[in-house]
């Protein structure tokens, strides 16, 4: 629904009371042709590119939460498609491609905001790596720029250049990166996708799968009572593990908890988004001044939203290393989300070897940014039972057959086993 500038100053009058909700709040129904399990970003956009794509509207969304309450609502908002290996790159810029139409598409602001995306080289080693990976970008057709310590410092001349253990060198730059609204991207997917018929069921727990005599998925059991489906699929990210389970099925990821933070509100000062390259660090400034960062995952296997002390202390140690000047601001606050790893740091889109079960994980670090492409390669893979052309290194068998896609220093950390 559009909203004029009369009834938006009319709402605002009423001090916002009485809006109409964004999406239908749905009870299941007996059964659909396709449920989606995880009312999360990439399961809204893949129920929305269902019936918008693909025109199949019997789609249910079923989330044990509210929309928003998991890992949407739990990540430092960074979008960028700057990656290095053939199986990644495409997808990423088929995403950003998504990212740079989908306020129009959704009429829906979400926030979307390319300053672009900087990550700096300490290093000649490093140099080299960044314009192989560069030069990687531009042959896929994707914005890159090597730029030297000169031209760093004239976008950000508050970082530490001239620190003896990391200098800054240089960076490597993609001006179509930089930020979205987390919880206003999940907010768009759900109205767009209700609006054409999606059901979304919010507070509907799986608690376990429906099988026929074949042993073929064919609904999903509910804390809302059943819900029968022609397909299943997961998108429930950091709880991929465990819903897997209760059909008896073991992926390769583990989880882990990632953590984020926000300090107090500043003026102006990052440009975009930053990253340490010797370390690992990134930071952007959001619309209300504070600044948003992170870093490492955790280092053990969790499911709790919540983190510790020793990564806060490693974060912010990376942030002093290039920001000694932040060491006076104040910590705000902090939050977790579950980070389901793939073995090679890369997702997977595909079919499972249980017929009618689909599984869309192992996000690692990148399951935000991906949001539009990973919502659109899953929806066509429910409709079609094939895979997108951006999406055919994603398969679930790749860890058996060795055609793993290792992006290193973009995913899986060197502690996984």
């Amino acid at each position: 629904m559009r909203y004029s500038i009369l009834q938006l100053a009319t709402q605002a009058l009423r001090r916002h009371r009485d809006w109409t909700p964004a999406w239908r709040d749905a009870a299941p129904r007996e059964g659909y042709d396709i449920v989606i399990v995880g009312g999360g970003g990439h399961g809204l956009a893949a129920a929305y590119y269902l019936a918008k794509v693909h025109g199949i509207t019997r789609v249910a969304v079923v989330e044990r939460g509210w929309i928003g309450g998991g890992n949407a609502g739990r990540n430092t908002t960074i979008i960028r498609s700057n990656y290095g290996l053939p199986g990644n790159e495409p997808f990423y810029e088929w995403s950003m491609k998504l990212w740079e139409g989908l306020e129009q598409e959704l009429n829906y602001n979400a926030m979307v905001s390319q300053r672009g995306v900087l990550n700096l080289y300490h290093s000649d080693a490093q140099r080299d790596a960044y314009a192989r990976r560069g030069n990687a970008m531009r042959l896929h057709g994707v914005d890159a720029e090597l730029l030297g310590a000169d031209a760093v410092r004239q976008m950000a001349p508050f970082l530490d250049f001239d620190n003896a253990r990391f200098p800054i060198q240089g960076g490597l730059l993609q001006p179509r990166g930089g930020t979205a609204r987390h919880d206003a991207v999940n907010w768009g997917y759900a109205r767009a996708a209700s609006a054409l018929g999606v059901d979304i069921i919010q507070n509907c727990e799986v608690t376990g799968f429906l099988r026929d005599t074949s042993g073929a998925v064919v609904g999903v059991e509910t804390s809302r009572g059943a819900i029968r489906a022609g397909k299943v699929g997961l998108a429930v990210a950091g709880m991929t593990g465990p819903v897997a389970a209760k059909a008896g099925l073991r992926l390769p990821i583990e989880s882990h908890v990632l953590q984020a933070f926000v300090s107090e509100g500043l003026k102006p000062l990052i440009p975009g988004v930053i990253t340490f390259g010797a370390g690992h660090f990134y930071v952007s400034q959001s619309d209300k001044g504070g600044l948003v960062f992170g870093g490492d995952i955790d280092g053990y296997n969790s499911y709790a939203q919540r983190g510790n002390l020793p990564v806060v202390e490693d974060v912010c140690e990376g942030g002093m290393a290039i920001m000694p000047m932040i060491g006076r601001v104040r910590l705000l606050r902090s939050w977790g989300g579950i980070m389901d790893m793939s073995m090679d740091g890369s997702p997977i889109i595909d079919h499972t070897p249980i017929a009618g079960l689909y599984c869309n994980a192992g996000w690692c670090y990148g399951g935000f940014k991906a949001t539009p492409a990973s919502g659109w390669c899953f929806a066509h893979l429910l409709a079609t039972d094939t895979a997108h052309e951006t999406a055919t290194a994603y398969r679930l068998d790749r860890f058996r057959t060795g055609h793993l896609i290792d992006e290193k220093g973009v995913g899986a950390q060197p502690n996984l086993h």
